[in-house]
């Protein structure tokens, strides 16, 4: 990524473009962050690096420790565990409130998004697209803060989602895009307590399912 020089770039724009590379996985957990090597990346000043930085540590992407530095947030087991089970509450309710209110656009872009998954198989667009699909579905809901506590596990869980989709057998892919479907085909017809028992039951299975992997974990 071009640097951008320190009069185009403030912390805002920086810490979007962090989060960008550590969702990508460009940056991976546990990752030490140096200051002055991301001032000289993108022609920043350091006190652009320390708010971006400051930014991340908020949404928990990036952890600091006070007289030494700055690392990407890396989860535990334990951790990513809770974070499942929190979700496994909080995004039902999410899509309960949002079907009635969804778009027809959105609607339209998630079966596209469903579709595409299901016939390009667990590939390297996966996650962009699985991500996409489900915070799609919560488009319609009025509980912002609701939504933005849900984007942020989205981030905290990202890479682990990411290494564990590359370990679905091909022959156990059908499942993920069974659950896709059936939360689909109820969100089309507006049964937003149904999308929302399966969108619980897609979630506690992916989280039974990590927990199968303490290996991907640190601590």
């Amino acid at each position: 990524m071009e640097a951008e020089t320190s009069a185009e770039i403030g912390g805002a724009r920086l810490a979007e473009l962090m989060r960008e590379q550590i969702l990508c996985g460009k940056l991976e957990p546990g990752m030490r962050i140096r200051q002055e090597e991301l001032a000289a990346q993108y022609g920043a000043s350091r006190q652009p690096v320390r708010d971006a930085l400051r930014m991340l540590a908020s949404t928990g992407l990036v952890r600091l420790v006070a007289n030494t530095g700055a690392w990407v947030s890396s989860l535990t087991l334990n951790e990513c565990v809770e974070i499942y089970r929190m979700r496994e509450l909080l995004e039902p309710l999410a899509l309960r409130d949002s079907v009635p209110n969804l778009d027809p656009l959105d609607i339209e872009r998630m079966r596209e998004l469903c579709d595409r998954m299901a016939s390009d198989g667990i590939d390297a667009s996966f996650i962009k697209n699985d991500r996409q699909f489900h915070l799609l579905g919560y488009a319609g809901s009025s509980m912002t803060m609701l939504r933005g506590m849900i984007e942020s596990f989205w981030d905290q869980t990202q890479h682990y989602r990411r290494t564990f989709v590359s370990l679905v057998e091909p022959d156990r892919q059908w499942v993920i895009h069974s659950e896709h479907r059936l939360i689909m085909d109820a969100i089309e017809r507006r049964d937003a307590i149904e999308a929302a028992a399966l969108l619980k039951g897609h979630i506690r299975r992916t989280r039974i399912e990590l927990q199968k992997h303490p290996e991907l974990f640190k601590g």
